[in-house]
């Protein structure tokens, strides 16, 4: 490690800014919607299998990707929100592409199973993404 790092590192700033986001992440509603996120996204990698639509390849696989990326999101909050705040928009983004999935993927997606499994883990991960978000904004200020 240079001595530049270690003067950044102990920064009074950079000290006050990783105290701040650790006050934060330490807050019970926050823990509760990082809790939330991370079980929809494991819920949507597996939704194909839960739910049963695995015929539907395409849809079957972007759920799983999509799944696993909101899942690695709230881990990465989780654990390190001091450094993962500035990617806390894509969640909200990926809710989004969530519900409108089943009618823009290509193939016979658009079943009720895959309708209404998407439309609802989609809305739950938006506005739990929306939470995350919010939060990250008024840790900046």
């Amino acid at each position: 490690m240079s001595p530049m790092t270690r003067q950044m590192e102990s920064h009074p700033d950079i000290i006050r800014m990783r105290e701040r986001y650790e006050v934060a992440a330490a807050n019970p509603a926050v823990q509760l919607a990082e809790g939330l996120t991370l079980l929809a996204g494991l819920f949507l990698a597996l939704s194909p299998w839960i739910v049963g639509f695995t015929n539907v390849e395409s849809l079957t696989m972007n759920n799983l990707v999509t799944g696993i990326a909101v899942a690695l999101l709230s881990l990465g909050f989780s654990s390190a929100f001091g450094r993962t705040y500035g990617i806390a928009w894509t969640a909200p983004l990926i809710g989004l592409w969530t519900i409108l999935a089943p009618w823009l993927i290509r193939g016979e997606a658009d079943t009720a199973a895959t309708i209404t499994t998407n439309v609802i883990l989609g809305a739950v991960i938006a506005i739990l993404g929306l939470i995350t978000l919010g939060m990250s904004m008024r840790r900046r200020r």
